[in-house]
């Protein structure tokens, strides 16, 4: 059968490292002519439909498929049963179910899915379905979990502890002159991406599948679904659709098999798009956390020691918790010169939703907690909140609590300065409460406050984690261009203007056409853990550099300090030896790089010793707020922060970055939660689940250091999760400063503030 599928965008950039030229999808988003996922269209297309489960935990005693299938319109209506291949999945554990199959661990799981003519004869049928379940009591208490005698297996076959991380360094019995303890809470934050998942699936003539997905690791997702399908990877073909956000929800599978499986039993393509509510139970969270920390420091405000135990609420399935972990204890005590740790993050199952990959990523839990400390610590020594971060603050050479050293800029103490330097903000607009008046002023307070983070860049622990870029230079129309050839899924953080702006900077070539991601090219791995500028952008940069060498090859003696530069080959004089369209004559010069960063290597699983993490990158907030003291309410009037980036390779892109992130920050700190009773979902919407909007932004100002980091291309740092990291304590420090109230939670809610 043929089917028409429209999807993605080949993009004409000029600008090298350095600039900040106009995004290709840029004008087509914000005039709503861009196609993302949701936009898919087949001929003769079905509509996918999946039955959920309304029970966290529960047995299926009795299922009727039978109502559904005598709907005019139903094509297929498939359980567990019909997966032919295996029937579990997974990130790093390979423990979750396709389709339910006996039992429901979570609300929202999938057990039947459906394809129909149209999306509400879908929908019919998947209320038509006759269902019975076993209600069984539900594990939602990470605490309980940890304990064999408090509560059952979530999986009978394993025990509820996904993963512990213990960090042990120094002496564990130090002691030290002043000591602060706290115990602290974050709740579950969800992605929001304004993109629901969505995706098509087209069988081929060759027996495999042509999945179209917004995605945010197309590989990874073929090897998946592959194994599920029980067909071999290469008759699985994955392209990537326009993706409306990410955030780390869209790197475990949503309907990418389910669509398949749909398509391959009906012979039709079928696309599956999830509407608002069932998207917050179609992908994973941030892990809620309970973290207890006690910090020792001398009487200058030194720290001696720091003990910490992190508990991580993983929900039904491992999903990424492992990793979490891992990053909640590596980078638990913050960006602090500590001799002495004692630290034990655990992962846990649990029957509430699964929780994985969101932006910070482990990191962002442990910071509202450690900085939380710092304040409380600066107050026992009567020292400035900044000064007491200072005088701990780690320098290039120090040693994180894995023992790895610290080689790159560690510039926590000027980012920190920069921030406390800046000028105070005027007088808010509007007082808490907003433009509807609900106080005019009485009550209101104003608090400044200041978070500092720490996170990781690209994957850890051994992990081999590469890129694969093919970089193609070749004559068109008498000029030259170059077409760019990537797996790596550009989920809106610029990654498309990015690969041309080291195409132009690397072989001086104003054409340059970025192809759409899919699996015909080596993996580019996730678009996540701040990686893909260092390692796809790496990738580029060392294709075009083989492409240069061969170029340059051709001209005769090959002097030394050849320049490509505007379609020509520059000597060290500036003088033009040749036109780089006329040493290719007719010929193209292709070239496929996998690049790799510098080896990491696996904790010690006793001590939490060892070289982790590639690269360390750091960010600083300063916050200032107004706080009603009557009514709970709060309003950010300023925030300033300052971000390490290495080299920006695209400063608007950058600074769009740390605006972005600061906002997921702030909706932590103030707004963002999943609410949960008994397991169940009760603000599955964007009217109850609240999110920052353009009212609740205030304004920003933003200084981005550039010192390079020696092991990375051009110098650079990840960018995109510092930001949301340092921005949440921040913002609660300020209405600390502000009440006095103690603040061990957020999102800090007004019953907090008030004491009600």
């Amino acid at each position: 059968m043929s089917s028409t599928v429209h999807v993605g965008l080949a993009a004409t950039v000029t600008g090298g490292v350095g600039a900040s030229p106009g995004r290709p999808d840029g004008r087509l988003k914000v005039t709503g002519e861009f196609a993302f996922s949701s936009d898919l269209w087949a001929e003769d297309m079905l509509w996918g439909a999946t039955l959920r489960s309304p029970h966290p935990r529960a047995r299926i005693t009795s299922l009727d498929l039978g109502p559904a299938l005598r709907i005019p319109g139903v094509y297929a209506v498939l359980t567990h049963e019909d997966v032919p291949g295996r029937r579990l999945y997974g990130l790093e554990h390979v423990d979750q179910p396709v389709l339910a199959a006996g039992e429901v661990r979570y609300q929202g799981e999938p057990i039947v899915i459906v394809a129909a003519d149209h999306p509400e004869t879908a929908r019919r049928a998947v209320n038509a379905i006759g269902i019975g379940y076993d209600v069984l009591d539900p594990v939602t208490d990470p605490e309980a979990a940890l304990h064999e005698d408090r509560a059952p297996r979530v999986h009978a076959d394993r025990p509820n502890l996904l993963r512990h991380v213990p960090i042990r360094r120094g002496d564990p019995q130090a002691t030290a002159a002043v000591v602060v303890t706290g115990e602290y809470e974050v709740g579950m934050q969800d992605q929001a991406f304004l993109g629901p998942e969505s995706g098509l699936a087209v069988p081929a003539e060759d027996g495999g599948i042509d999945l179209y997905i917004a995605t945010q690791w197309l590989h990874v997702d073929q090897q998946q679904v592959a194994a599920c399908l029980g067909m071999a990877a290469d008759k699985v073909r994955l392209t990537l659709a326009g993706v409306g956000g990410a955030f780390g929800a869209r790197e475990d599978l949503s309907m990418q098999v389910h669509a398949c499986l749909l398509a391959l039993r009906t012979g039709r393509p079928v696309k599956m798009v999830y509407g608002r509510e069932e998207s917050f139970f179609g992908h994973v969270h941030r892990h809620p956390a309970r973290l207890r920390y006690e910090h020792g420091a001398d009487a200058d405000g030194r720290l001696v020691y720091v003990k910490a135990r992190i508990l991580l609420d993983g929900g039904a399935y491992a999903s990424s918790s492992g990793a979490v972990v891992a990053n909640a204890a590596t980078l638990g005590i913050g960006p602090y010169d500590v001799p002495n740790v004692v630290m034990d993050a655990y992962g846990l199952y649990t029957n509430n939703p699964p929780c994985g990959a969101m932006r910070g990523f482990g990191a962002v839990q442990a910071c509202f907690a450690y900085e939380s400390q710092m304040d409380k610590l600066a107050a026992a020594l009567g020292l400035d909140p900044v000064e007491v971060r200072v005088r701990n603050a780690l320098h290039t050479g120090d040693r994180m609590p894995t023992g790895q050293l610290v080689e790159g800029p560690a510039p926590v103490e000027e980012l920190l300065r920069l921030v406390q330097s800046k000028p105070p903000a005027g007088q808010a607009d509007f007082p808490p409460g907003g433009t509807a008046n609900t106080t005019r002023g009485e009550g209101v307070v104003r608090g400044v406050g200041y978070g500092i983070g720490i996170k990781n860049v690209c994957f850890s622990e051994g992990f081999d984690d590469y890129a694969t870029a093919r970089v193609r230079l070749e004559p068109v129309g008498g000029r030259p261009a170059v077409l760019v050839h990537t797996a790596a899924a550009e989920v809106g953080q610029g990654l498309v203007t990015v690969q041309a702006q080291i195409v132009r900077t690397e072989l001086g070539v104003d054409q340059v056409t970025i192809a759409p991601a899919d699996t015909a090219v080596g993996s580019a791995g996730s678009s996540s853990a701040s990686r893909q500028t260092y390692m796809t952008g790496g990738a580029v940069r060392a294709a075009c550099q083989a492409i240069r060498s061969r170029l340059l090859d051709r001209i005769g003696g090959r002097p030394d300090g050849l320049r490509l530069v505007d379609g020509q080959v520059l000597d060290e004089a500036g003088t033009v030896l040749a036109k780089i369209a006329e040493l290719l004559g007719d010929e193209a010069i292709e070239e496929t790089v996998q690049w790799r960063h510098r080896p990491t290597h696996p904790l010690d699983p006793e001590t939490g010793q060892g070289d982790a993490h590639v690269q360390y990158a750091f960010a600083a907030h300063r916050a200032t707020v107004d706080v009603d003291i009557e009514l709970g309410l709060v309003k950010v009037v300023e925030i300033v922060t300052a971000q390490d980036v290495g080299k920006a390779v695209n400063p608007a892109a950058v600074v769009g970055q740390i605006h972005g992130g600061t906002a997921q920050g702030l909706g932590l700190a103030l707004m963002e939660e999943i609410q949960l009773v008994d397991g169940k979902v009760r603000n599955p919407s964007f009217t109850d689940y609240l999110l920052p909007t353009i009212m609740d932004m205030p304004p920003m100002t933003v200084d981005v250091l550039e010192l390079a980091d020696p092991h990375s291309p051009y110098g650079l740092r990840g960018v995109g999760e510092p930001p949301t990291i340092s921005s949440t304590p921040a913002v609660v420090a300020a209405i600390r400063a502000a009440t006095g109230a103690a603040l061990t939670r957020v999102p800090v809610r007004p019953e907090h503030i008030v004491g009600v």
